[in-house]
């Protein structure tokens, strides 16, 4: 019985390592054309290519439940293409014992998502995201594209780049008054975190009134904020390629400060809920190979799969912006795909058992 198991749980294994590997291939090949789109100043064709491998962290995290779903799908779409599930059901072996096999690989795949999710993906996501920034030129006096928006109080804050040791470059500074009036605008090439609070260096300061408009310039000016580098951190990379930790930290800060934190709040629970999500669709690729697909063509099976899984992410693509809009606990956009997916696939157990 464990020979079948050792079995079961390589040949699943296997075609998810395989699926794995052919998505990431493709990610890449695309990611990287797409990144030549943003070539400009000292960011060309090799600084892109590091850009993208620096990424690789990131972009397997994001595939690592679509190679479940494929890979299990697959793999025991093989097996029964050549009746060896057949067999091993009429060798005594029950559905269950068989999902508990195919289930194994799976658990291994949830851990080291974990693992890449909340220590490797993100410092080299932030690694990525600041050299890419530098590269196009951060200390230019001009808000980049790529760089970051913030707001305390009624200070809006502009940062071209943030390195990985908190040093800033290109920060913005445009602070209103109560009657929503622009009063100063001050921009300097670099800042870095001394004793509780930011140096900034080569300043201007453009006072704006009604009457008239005066700049001043600076060396160096002391800016107090309640940003630290430990936020900055966490700010300079997107809500969905941030750590589980990172999330509530920066989700906490934002409340403190009376902002909306919504997205965060969003993707931290879709990354706490992700083994779940990733095993309910694990069972539902086992219950498709028991129940409807169990004598289509391989081609077939991939199709479907491709349908089904594109259909869970679209439903939490749109239930997860609706939550922000509309302001429904986040939990419920992530948890509706997952529990119609396992209605689905346990119904469809049912009627194969």
């Amino acid at each position: 019985m464990h020979k079948l198991d050792r079995y079961v749980m390589r040949t699943v294994g296997g075609a998810m390592f395989l699926v794995m590997v052919v998505v990431l291939s493709l990610d890449l090949i695309f990611g990287f054309i797409a990144e030549l789109d943003d070539a400009r100043n000292d960011y060309q064709m090799l600084q892109a290519l590091g850009y993208v491998f620096m990424t690789v962290p990131r972009r397997i995290y994001d595939y690592l439940p679509l190679g479940a779903f494929m890979g299990c799908l697959v793999g025991l779409g093989a097996m029964a293409s050549s009746s060896e599930l057949t067999v091993i059901r009429a060798a005594g072996v029950s559905i269950r014992r068989i999902v508990w096999s195919a289930m194994k690989p799976t658990l291994i795949i949830v851990i080291i998502g974990l693992l890449i999710g909340e220590y490797v993906a993100p410092p080299f996501e932030r690694m990525a995201q600041s050299q890419k920034a530098m590269a196009q030129g951060a200390g230019q006096n001009i808000a980049s594209a790529s760089g970051i928006w913030h707001r305390e109080s009624d200070t809006f804050i502009h940062l071209n780049a943030v390195q990985p040791n908190g040093s800033l470059y290109g920060v913005s500074l445009f602070e209103f008054t109560d009657e929503h009036w622009m009063a100063t605008a001050t921009f300097a090439k670099r800042g870095t975190y001394q004793d509780g609070h930011w140096i900034l260096e080569d300043v201007t300061t453009t006072k704006l009134s009604k009457q008239e408009t005066s700049q001043e310039s600076y060396d160096r000016l002391r800016w107090d904020s309640g940003l630290t580098p430990e936020v900055l951190s966490v700010l300079i990379v997107k809500p969905e390629n941030l750590s589980i930790n990172g999330l509530y930290t920066y989700a906490t800060y934002l409340g403190e400060q009376g902002l909306t934190a919504a997205p965060y709040w969003l993707a931290f629970w879709k990354k706490v809920l992700m083994p779940l999500g990733t095993g309910v669709m694990v069972l539902v690729a086992i219950s498709f190979i028991f129940g409807p697909l169990r004598s289509v063509t391989m081609g077939f099976r991939v199709f479907t799969g491709l349908i089904v899984g594109l259909l869970f992410k679209y439903m939490q693509d749109l239930l997860g912006p609706m939550s922000v809009v509309f302001g429904f606990n986040p939990v419920l956009a992530i948890l509706v795909p997952i529990a119609i997916n396992a209605a689905v696939g346990l119904v469809l157990m049912r009627r194969a058992g």
